[in-house]
């Protein structure tokens, strides 16, 4: 078997004979995007800006295939490897990213796609494949079903049609927000959602991302990625990093100080973002991954949106389980609460060394 090199083909599928699989270079980007922007399962996380996340902000291998067809391409597949002492070693689609998995525009190019990223996954001699999908792909393959979930909804173009489509005991906590004189801006920079951001997550004892990376997405993404922030007087409350795609609005990064549950900010920041969504005429508020059984979980629920399973499937190439790398996980416990009483400064020193190996 040849081996691939980073701008080469694989050997073709029988089941698709007729497409060639290719890995992403600089020059393919903007058909890559292309691609993207009109391919319906294909969501943000499919763009060709997370390879330059994936390599400059974590220092991993990025692996995006694509699959062409008479020099067009029919489907893509974003991966990123990570490697770590702790974690092990993983080839996902997608590293710190909800959604995933080959979009295509056909069954033969889903097939030669996902043999390719098994190939690879056995030549990198990883522990798994972790592709994560909005729809299940593999019957077969060990999976986890029941562990995440998403929550989308489709939104009105008028703000008060939203309103009123909030469960009233939730409604009231937007309206509480309101008349504490909360007000939202959108932020040219990402200082004061860093700061927001990494005192939430801290608190709910988990590692927060280095500030370059916020600073990194902003860059890559442009116009699509924005940072929303709620203030009092002046005082940052809460802050939310938002991610444009087609007509969706997907709030990524988001936090609150020690403010924010006394002022309910944010629950005033997450209407600013559904208002300004649908007076920029986008159809879809998406509330992104939550574990069942979790705070954020219910909060959303609460918000009438309805949880829809995703389903990240495996390919266990070393390992003989799926991994269990989440906070539910009971070993992680005194991590957890270990973290929770770490200074703030400390945390954010630390965090960004522990949370790259996640994925």
């Amino acid at each position: 078997m040849q081996t691939r090199q980073r701008s080469g083909s694989v050997p073709r599928s029988k089941a698709a004979s007729a497409l060639r699989i290719k890995t992403l270079t600089d020059a393919e980007a903007t058909r890559w995007d292309a691609f993207v922007a009109t391919c319906p399962q294909a969501t943000f996380f499919h763009r060709a800006g997370w390879r330059d996340i994936l390599e400059r902000a974590f220092g991993h291998r990025a692996h995006f295939l694509y699959a062409e067809r008479d020099d067009v391409i029919e489907g893509v597949l974003p991966l990123g490897e990570v490697r770590s002492r702790l974690f092990g070693h993983a080839l996902t689609s997608t590293p710190f990213c909800v959604y995933g998995g080959a979009a295509v525009m056909d069954e033969a190019a889903a097939v030669a796609l996902d043999e390719a990223a098994v190939e690879l996954a056995r030549r990198l001699n990883v522990d798994h494949l972790e592709l994560r999908h909005r729809t299940p792909r593999h019957p077969d393959w060990p999976r986890k079903d029941e562990l995440y979930v998403t929550f989308r909804k489709e939104i009105d173009s008028d703000p008060e049609k939203n309103m009123l489509a909030i469960p009233r005991k939730q409604r009231a906590m937007v309206r509480k927000g309101i008349e504490a004189g909360l007000r939202s801006d959108i932020d040219d920079d990402v200082e004061r959602l860093y700061d927001a951001y990494s005192v939430s997550v801290r608190n709910l004892g988990t590692p927060v991302f280095a500030k370059r990376y916020f600073r990194m997405l902003k860059q890559v993404f442009g116009d699509d990625c924005e940072v929303l922030t709620v203030t009092k007087g002046g005082r940052t409350v809460a802050s939310v990093m938002n991610f444009y795609f087609r007509d969706e609005v997907l709030p990524y990064y988001g936090g609150g100080n020690d403010e924010a549950r006394a002022l309910k900010g944010n629950d005033f920041m997450y209407w600013e973002v559904m208002r300004r969504a649908c007076e920029r005429g986008l159809r879809v508020f998406d509330y992104g991954r939550s574990k069942v059984g979790t705070g954020s979980y219910s909060f959303k629920k609460n918000w009438g949106f309805e949880p829809t399973p995703l389903h990240y499937e495996y390919a266990l190439i070393k390992s003989k389980d799926v991994p269990d790398l989440n906070p539910l996980n009971p070993k992680y416990r005194l991590f957890i609460n270990l973290w929770q009483r770490l200074p703030l400064p400390v945390t954010r020193w630390l965090g960004p060394h522990v949370v790259k190996n996640l994925g």
